[in-house]
C-alpha cells in the first residue's frame, strides 16, 4: 500500500477557494467523463444538495462534481458556480436541449469563525474550479472547505480549536482509494492509535482539554445548551468500478473514519456527511474497499488537524503541542 497525492488520483481534479476575512471556503473535487456516487448522512444537522439521485432507485447514474464548503446552507450558492463552470465545458448529463451538470454538495458552520456576512457563492464555486486546471499539491490545513473549520465546540467557540482540511490517498497495484475531509466537530478529535485528545474543547488559560464527552456526561441532570454550528464533511474517490449502491456503501463504511477519531461524532448537531465517487477504472471487492475508505479517512482528518494552523484568534494543534 503505497501513499499517493489525492491530486493525482487519475480522472479527477481538486480545486480550492476562500475569503480570508469571512473565514470560509470551498473545495471542489471535479470528475469530467462522470462518476459513479454515493452518499451517507449520518449527522442531525446536514446542509446538502443532489443527495436524493444518489439513491440507487433514481435515474441518474453519474454525477460530475462534489462541492464541499462552509457557510452553512448559504454556502449552497458555491454550486450555482460549479455548474456554470462545467456547463461553459459542456459537461453534464444530456437533456437534449441543454447538458446538465450533476453537482452534489454538503456544507459546513462557519459562521461563526469569521466575518457571517461573507459566505461561499457562486464567484467562490468557479474560482475553486478555475484553481482545479492548476492545482498540484495536496494542502492541507487552512485551505479550501477547511479554512474556517472549528473543534471541540460543545462550550461555544470560546474554547473552541482550529479545524481544517486533510487528504489522504493510497494506492495498492491498480487500485486507488483516496479522502478528502473538512473537519468541523462538535466532539474532540483524538489519535485512533492512543486515544488522547490532540484537538477540541481547550481552556486557553490553563492550556488543558476540557474533553467533549465527559463535558456531556457530568451534565446529564442539568444539560448544557451546546454550540449547534458543526458539521464535518468529506468524500471518498476511487477508481474501482460499483454500481450506486455499492458506492452507497463505500461511503457507509467510510464513516467509521469519523468514528475512530472523533468524539463524540455524527451527534444532533453535527450534519456529518461522506460522498463516494467512483471512477470505474479498476474491478475491486466493496468490502475491501469501504475498509480501506474508513482507514483513508481517519488519516486525512488527523492531517487536516494537525496540518491546521491558528487563525483569527482560534488556536491549533501545531501552537498548543508544546503544552
Amino acid at each position: 500500500m503505497n501513499e499517493i497525492k489525492f491530486c493525482d488520483i487519475d480522472g479527477i481534479k481538486l480545486g480550492h477557494a476562500e475569503n480570508k476575512p469571512g473565514g470560509t471556503g470551498c473545495s471542489v473535487v471535479i470528475c469530467e467523463s462522470g462518476a459513479t456516487a454515493g452518499v451517507d448522512v449520518r449527522g442531525g444537522s446536514p446542509g446538502t444538495r443532489e443527495t436524493d439521485l444518489l439513491n440507487p432507485m433514481e435515474m441518474v447514474d453519474k454525477i460530475h462534481a462534489v462541492v464541499l464548503s462552509g457557510g452553512s446552507a448559504f454556502g449552497l450558492d458555491a454550486s450555482s458556480g460549479v455548474m456554470e463552470y462545467l456547463e461553459s465545458k459542456n459537461i453534464g448529463f444530456d437533456v437534449t436541449v441543454a447538458k446538465v451538470p450533476i453537482v452534489c454538495q454538503a456544507v459546513l458552520f462557519d459562521l461563526s469563525f469569521g466575518n457571517p456576512k461573507i459566505r461561499p457563492d457562486k464567484n467562490m464555486g468557479i474560482e475553486a474550479c478555475k484553481n482545479s486546471e492548476i492545482y498540484k499539491d495536496d494542502i492541507n490545513g487552512n485551505i479550501g472547505a477547511g479554512f474556517g473549520a472549528t473543534v471541540g465546540k460543545f462550550l461555544g467557540p470560546h474554547t473552541a480549536m482550529k479545524g481544517g482540511l486533510g487528504t489522504y490517498a493510497v494506492k495498492i497495484g491498480d487500485l486507488i482509494v483516496g479522502a478528502i475531509v473538512a473537519v468541523n466537530c462538535l466532539g474532540d478529535v483524538i489519535n485512533p492509535n492512543n486515544l488522547n485528545i490532540i484537538a477540541g474543547a481547550y481552556d486557553r488559560q490553563r492550556n488543558i482539554f476540557l474533553n467533549t464527552e465527559n463535558i456531556i456526561l457530568s451534565n446529564l441532570t442539568n444539560p448544557k445548551n451546546p454550540f449547534k454550528g458543526n458539521t464535518t464533511i468529506g468524500i471518498i474517490v476511487t477508481n474501482a468500478d460499483f454500481t450506486k449502491a455499492e458506492a452507497n456503501k463505500v461511503a457507509s463504511m467510510a464513516h467509521n473514519g469519523y468514528a475512530r477519531t472523533m468524539r463524540p461524532a455524527h451527534t444532533m448537531f453535527d450534519g456529518d456527511t461522506i460522498f463516494a465517487m467512483c471512477t470505474n477504472k479498476v474491478k475491486s471487492d466493496v468490502t475491501t474497499v469501504g475498509m480501506i475508505a474508513a482507514n483513508v479517512m481517519e488519516k486525512a482528518i488527523i492531517r487536516g488537524v494537525k496540518s491546521a494552523k491558528s487563525l483569527l484568534g482560534t488556536p491549533s494543534y501545531s501552537e498548543i503541542k508544546k503544552f
